[in-house]
C-alpha cells in the first residue's frame, strides 16, 4: 500500500485534487451550481503554479463538451464537470464522444433538472446519461469521488470509452469529510500509465478521418462495437478494483451492501442516502428485523448479475429513486433492478418509491418507513414519498398586489423627465431579495419607468430572477416568464408572435404590448446565439442586458464581459496568473452588426440619458423589430466595493470610457456622452482601483496589463467616436 495523506475536503475539492494529481492536459468547462467549485479550485491551483492544466472557459456547456471532444481527438487527457441542465445542454455531444471511442472523464454533481428552476440535488440529470454510451460511476462518499476519478480514467482508456463520475450535489459535492489521497502524484500517474492512442490524429504520415457519415450496415456495427466495449468494461472492473486496492487499501466492487447477507427486506438507493439508510438498518436490527441496504458504484455497465446474487435471498425489495421515469411506474434505477431480477429468476416482491426530489432531506425515519412499506401487503408497488397533496382550489392564492392594467400605466406623460416618470407605477415590487447595492432592480426600474404600455417580462436564469420569484411569491405585477440562460430570446420571440397572431384573429384586444427579455449574470454568453438569432429574425421585442461582469448567481466566475485582469472564482490572482486573461466582449457592437433597428448603452450614473434611450428602444421594439439595451450593473458583493458608492463606480466606468454611452439607431452611431469633451475622462486604472476585484492591477507588476487594457478601451472609444462623427456610420 502506498503512502497517503488525510485531507478534510468536500467532494468538489477532492475531485480537483484528483485532477491535479492525474495531470490532465485540458479542461473545457462552463460554471453551473453545484459543480462549479471543481473549476474554481483548479483555477486557483493554476494561479499558484501547482498545475499546468489548460482551462478553457466556454460560453456554454454545449461548447464545453465540444472543446473536450476536440482535445480528446487530439490525444489529450481531458476533463469536464457539470450539473443538471448543463449536462442536458451538452447531451447532444456525448454520444459523439462515445460513438467515436475517445476516452475522457466528466464529473457530475447531480442536481435537479429544471423546470421549475431548482438548484438542489437529486438524480434527474444522471439518468439522462444511461443511453449515451458512457461508463458511469456513482460515488456516495467524498473518498469515492477521489478514488473513482482515478479508476474511471484507467477504465476509460482501457476500453476507449468516456466515463462520468457522479455524486450528490450539495451533499457529497459540498460537505467536507475526512478522506485520503496518495502522497505522491507519481503513484497516481504510474497506476494510469501513459495514454496510448491506437490511431494518433496528428500522425500526418497516416491521416485518419474521425466521425464519418455512416449508413447500414456500418452504423449497427459501430453500435455493436460500443456494446462490446461495455461488455469488456464489465470484465475489467473487478480486476481494476483489485489492483487499486493493492495501492490504496480500499476495497470496492460494483455494488456495496450493509447487513444484506441475511436480510429479508432490502432497500436499494444511490448516493449519500446510503449512509443515512445504514443508520436506519442498525435501529431496525436492534428490534429484531432482518433488513439491509445496498447501493451501486457502477451504473454502466449495469451489474445485473452481481446485483441479483446480492439480492437473491431477500423476499422484499424497495428501490428508492431520486428521479422518476414518468409514466413507467418507477425511476430508472428501479426499472433496471426489476429487469435484472426478472432476467435471473429473482422471486422477491419489488416496490418502487420516488423520494428526495429537489434536494428534499432524507432522514433515518424516512429509510425506516421505506423498509417497513416494502413488506406491507395489499399495497401498490409504486408511490411518491414526502408529497403534500392538495386540491386545485386550495392552491389558488390571493394576489399580493393589484395587477397593473393598461389604465394604470398609460398616464399620458409626454415629457419623460425624471420627476414626471415617478408617477408610472413600478412593475417590480419592492419586496425582492437582491443584495444591498445591487444594480439589477435599479436598472430595471429606470428602464420601465418611461414605458407606459403594458409590459410582458421574460427573465433568463440569473440573480435577477432568483431574487424576485421564490415560490410561492413573485415580485412582479405584470406577466412574467422564466427560461434558461441559453434560450431566453428565442422563447420570448415565440411568446410575442403568438400574441400578435391572437391580436390579428381578434382573440386578444389590439394595443401595444411591449415584450422585454431581461438578461445578465453572463446570460449573453451562453444565450448569445439565441439572442443573435432572434435579432436576425426581426421579432418586435426588447432585449435588456444588465451587465454585472460575471456569472454572479453561481458565485462570480468569469464571463466574457468581465474586465481583463479582474479576479474571479475562475480567474484567480497568483504567482502564475493575474486574473482574467482576455478582453471583455463588446456585445453592443455584436448586436449592431446584426443590423437591428436600435442598440444603446445606458448607465444609472446618467439617468436622463438612460430613460431617453429606454423610451426610444420601446418605440422601436413595438414598431420595427428587436431593440437591444445594455446597462452596466453594479454587484457590490462580487465587485468587492461598497453599496453606497456604486453610482460613482458606475460613473467612473463611463468616464474612463470602459463603458461608453452611445446608441446605434437604424445603423447610425451617435455618442451620447463624451467624457473627453467635458474634461471628465479618467485613466482606466482610476476605475479599476475602486473595486476589490481589480484593485491588484494598481501594483507595478501589473503595469503592462493595465496598459494593454487602456489601449483597447481607447481604441474602442475612438472607433465609436469616429463613427459618431461620420455622416452615415
Amino acid at each position: 500500500m502506498k503512502e497517503q495523506i488525510m485531507e478534510y475536503a468536500s467532494g468538489n475539492e477532492i475531485a480537483a485534487i484528483a485532477v491535479r494529481q492525474i495531470g490532465y492536459d485540458l479542461m473545457g468547462y462552463y460554471p453551473i451550481t453545484p459543480s462549479t467549485q471543481i473549476a474554481e479550485n483548479l483555477d486557483l491551483m493554476r494561479a499558484e503554479g501547482s498545475t499546468d492544466l489548460i482551462m478553457i472557459a466556454a460560453e456554454g456547456e454545449h461548447s464545453a463538451a465540444g472543446i473536450c471532444y476536440g482535445a480528446s481527438v487530439g490525444g489529450g487527457r481531458v476533463f469536464n464537470a457539470t450539473s443538471a441542465n448543463g449536462l442536458l445542454y451538452a447531451l447532444e455531444q456525448l454520444p459523439v464522444q462515445s460513438g467515436t471511442r475517445y476516452p475522457m472523464v466528466m464529473n457530475l454533481a447531480c442536481r435537479t433538472v429544471s423546470g421549475p428552476l431548482s438548484i438542489k440535488g437529486d438524480h434527474s440529470d444522471i439518468m439522462y446519461m444511461l443511453n449515451t454510451g458512457w461508463l458511469i460511476f456513482f460515488a456516495h462518499t467524498v473518498q469515492e469521488v477521489y478514488d473513482f476519478n482515478i479508476i474511471a480514467l484507467r477504465l476509460a482508456e482501457m476500453v476507449r470509452l468516456p466515463a462520468v463520475v457522479a455524486f450528490d450535489g450539495f451533499f457529497t459535492s459540498h460537505q467536507k469529510r475526512r478522506c485520503y489521497r496518495f502522497a505522491e502524484d507519481a503513484v497516481v500517474r504510474d497506476f494510469l500509465g501513459e495514454k496510448k492512442d491506437p490511431y494518433p490524429f496528428f500522425d500526418l504520415e497516416h491521416p485518419i478521418t474521425v466521425g464519418s457519415y455512416m449508413n447500414e450496415p456500418d452504423l449497427i456495427n459501430n453500435r455493436y462495437q460500443l456494446h462490446l466495449a461495455m461488455e469488456e468494461a464489465g470484465k475489467r472492473i473487478p480486476e481494476l478494483f483489485r489492483s487499486y486496492q493493492t495501492l490504496s487499501g480500499r476495497e470496492y466492487r460494483e455494488w456495496e451492501g450493509y447487513q444484506h447477507e441475511d436480510a429479508d427486506t432490502l432497500l436499494i438507493l444511490l448516493g449519500s442516502s446510503y449512509d443515512t439508510a445504514q443508520a436506519a438498518v442498525d435501529r431496525m436490527r436492534q428490534e429484531g428485523k432482518r433488513v439491509g441496504v445496498l447501493t451501486l458504484h457502477i451504473l454502466r455497465p449495469f451489474p445485473a448479475k452481481e446485483l441479483y446474487e446480492a439480492c437473491r435471498h431477500a423476499n422484499y425489495i424497495v428501490v428508492a429513486d431520486r428521479q422518476d421515469s414518468y409514466g413507467a411506474g418507477g425511476g430508472n434505477l428501479s426499472l433496471e433492478i426489476r429487469a435484472a431480477m426478472q432476467r435471473y429468476g429473482g422471486t422477491a416482491r419489488i416496490k418502487s418509491i420516488v423520494y428526495g426530489l429537489g434536494g428534499k432531506d432524507f432522514y433515518v425515519e424516512d429509510a425506516i418507513h421505506m423498509l417497513e412499506w416494502a413488506a406491507e401487503e395489499n399495497e401498490a408497488d409504486f408511490c411518491y414519498y414526502g408529497v403534500t397533496s392538495g386540491s386545485q382550489a386550495e392552491q389558488v392564492q390571493e394576489e399580493f398586489f393589484a395587477p397593473l392594467t393598461r389604465e394604470k400605466t398609460d398616464l399620458g406623460i409626454t415629457t419623460k423627465t425624471l420627476n414626471a416618470t415617478t408617477a408610472v407605477p413600478k412593475r417590480l415590487a419592492p419586496g425582492h431579495g437582491a443584495c444591498p447595492g445591487c444594480g439589477i432592480p435599479v436598472n430595471l426600474n429606470l428602464l420601465l419607468r418611461v414605458i407606459e404600455d403594458p409590459v410582458v417580462l421574460l427573465f433568463q436564469t440569473g440573480c435577477g430572477m432568483i431574487v424576485t420569484t421564490p415560490y410561492p411569491k413573485t415580485g412582479f405585477k405584470v406577466p412574467y416568464l422564466h427560461n434558461l440562460f441559453q434560450n431566453g430570446a428565442a422563447t420570448l420571440s415565440g411568446l410575442a408572435e403568438i400574441c400578435y397572431r391572437k391580436q390579428r384573429k381578434g382573440e386578444l384586444p389590439h394595443g401595444d404590448i411591449l415584450f422585454i427579455m431581461v438578461s445578465g449574470d453572463g446570460g449573453m454568453d451562453i444565450g448569445m446565439g439565441s439572442a443573435i438569432g432572434t435579432a436576425l429574425r426581426g421579432h418586435r421585442l426588447l432585449l435588456f442586458e444588465y451587465d454585472n461582469g460575471g456569472y454572479m448567481n453561481t458565485g462570480y466566475q468569469l464571463s466574457y464581459s468581465t474586465p481583463k485582469g479582474a479576479r474571479s472564482a475562475t480567474s484567480h490572482v497568483g504567482e502564475r496568473q493575474y486574473g482574467k486573461t482576455f478582453f471583455h466582449k463588446d456585445m453592443p457592437q455584436i448586436m449592431a452588426a446584426a443590423n437591428i433597428p436600435y442598440v444603446a448603452t445606458v448607465a444609472e450614473s446618467n439617468p436622463a440619458d438612460f430613460m431617453k434611450k429606454a423610451e426610444k428602444a420601446a418605440e422601436y421594439a413595438k414598431e420595427y423589430g428587436v431593440a437591444y439595451v445594455k446597462a452596466l450593473s453594479a454587484c457590490p458583493l462580487n465587485w468587492n466595493d461598497k453599496p453606497a458608492t456604486e453610482r460613482s463606480v458606475i460613473g467612473a466606468a463611463v468616464d474612463s470610457c470602459f463603458f461608453p454611452l452611445y446608441e446605434v439607431e437604424c445603423g447610425k452611431t451617435r455618442l451620447s456622452y463624451d467624457p473627453e469633451q467635458s474634461g471628465k475622462k479618467i485613466p482606466i486604472i482610476d476605475w479599476l482601483t475602486m473595486m476589490g476585484r481589480t484593485k491588484h492591477l494598481g501594483k507595478e507588476e501589473y503595469k503592462d496589463i493595465v496598459e494593454e487594457l487602456q489601449m483597447e478601451v481607447d481604441r474602442r472609444f475612438r472607433s465609436i467616436k469616429e463613427k459618431s462623427e461620420h455622416p452615415f456610420l
